[in-house]
This record gives C-alpha cells, structure tokens and sequence, in this order.
C-alpha cells in the first residue's frame, strides 16, 4: 500500500510517501521544514517532490494519512484542506490522525510519556501516552496547569516540551515534530485493513477567535 502522509499542525510543514505492508511503514521520500507561516505555500510542492524522489505519482496512491491537530486554525486548516481535495479527485481514502498521536508514534519506546506542543497564547496542547495507546487528552492549557495536575510522567516529546522547558521541567526526548512514518503507524488497523476512514474534522480544542455579530443596538430618537 503506497500512502501520501500530510501534516500541518504544527509550525512543521510535513509531507512524506510511505510504503505500508504487514503492518509496517517503510519512508520512500519526505520533505519537511519549521515554518508556521508558510503551510499553504510549501505543503504541495512538498507532496510532488516527495513523489517525484519516491518514483511514483499521484494515481498510484492508495490512500493519505492527514493530521487532524490539535494545532491553530489556519495553518491546521491548510494540510487538512490539501488531503481532502487530493482525496476527492483521486477518490481516495483520508484517514484522520491527531497529530499529538503521530508525534507519539515516533518515540521507539513504550514507556509512558506527554506529547507537548504548542498552542499560543502561552499555552500548550498535550495528551499522555502508555504503551503506545493514548492514555489522556488531548487538552490545551497553560504549562502550569499541566504541571500541576502531577501526572507522575518525567518526559515529553513535541516541540512544546523544548518551548515550555522552564515551566515544565520535563525530561525532553524527540520526535518535535509529527513524521511520515508516525502519522501512518497512529493511522493503525483502519489503514492497515483497509477499513472506511473516519470524518476529516479538526482538533481546535479552542473556540475561535471571531465571533458572530450579535444583533444591532437600536438608536433611541431624539
């Protein structure tokens, strides 16, 4: 199975092809940069590069792997935005992953540990991890409040972690950042078998900036 793996939830654009049999990804090309402010521009031309290096094309593609967050709006929107629209005209399946998972993914260990990253705002996205399933979360909170709820984890993953290292005081331990290889292993069974893939629906965790108008205060006469 050949898949085309996007994220943008992170200030890391990410895009890579995976080789999926039995279970196992093998990363034929990436291509990836730390840019928060450039998600919509990089993401495609990383995709072609990536196939181009791997020696493939876009309608050999089986199915894409998209991290779904959390992570802030616009750039979150610009790969989930990207997956759907190849998904579309290629009719291909995109399998939904929380970019926190991915992250997990990547640690070769199983020993329990937070992935961090950051949410602005001073604060941070996290979920805890044991034995390679998702044990808590995904929350967003300031540092302190992850700090106080005395989780009993001594080490983080993500680039939060680096970010808030001061205020948390976690032992830090890589990935930063979600690869190929993690958003196809967080992916699973679903992937692996074949099965429908869930809804492409972002992980905010956060309400909006914006708000709606509310209704128009009348203007008394005079």
């Amino acid at each position: 199975m050949l898949v085309l793996a996007l994220d943008t939830a992170t200030p890391s654009v990410t895009a890579g092809v995976v080789e999926l049999a039995a279970g196992q990804p093998t990363v034929l090309a990436e291509r990836g940069s730390v840019d928060a402010r450039a998600h919509g521009e990089l993401l495609t031309p990383y995709a072609r590069e990536a196939l181009a290096e791997a020696g493939t094309g876009m309608r050999e593609l089986d199915a894409l792997v998209c991290g779904i967050g959390p992570g802030p709006f616009t750039g979150l929107r610009a790969g989930m935005v990207t997956a759907a629209a190849l998904g579309h005209a290629l009719g291909l399946p995109v399998y939904p992953v929380c970019s926190l998972d991915a992250i997990a993914a990547g640690v070769p260990d199983p020993d329990p540990l937070l992935v961090v990253t950051d949410a602005r705002r001073r604060e941070v996205y996290w979920a805890s991890y044991a034995a390679g399933a998702r044990t808590g979360g995904p929350h967003v909170e300031s540092p302190a409040t992850l700090v106080a709820r005395e989780l009993g984890i001594g080490r983080a993953a993500g680039h939060g972690a680096r970010l808030y290292a001061e205020a948390l005081g976690f032992v830090e331990i890589p990935p930063a950042y979600p690869s190929p290889a993690g958003l196809v292993r967080a992916a699973g069974a679903p992937l692996a078998g074949g099965e429908p893939p869930g809804a492409l629906t972002p992980l905010y965790l956060r309400r909006p900036d914006a708000a709606e108008p509310g209704t128009r205060k009348r203007v008394s006469q005079p």
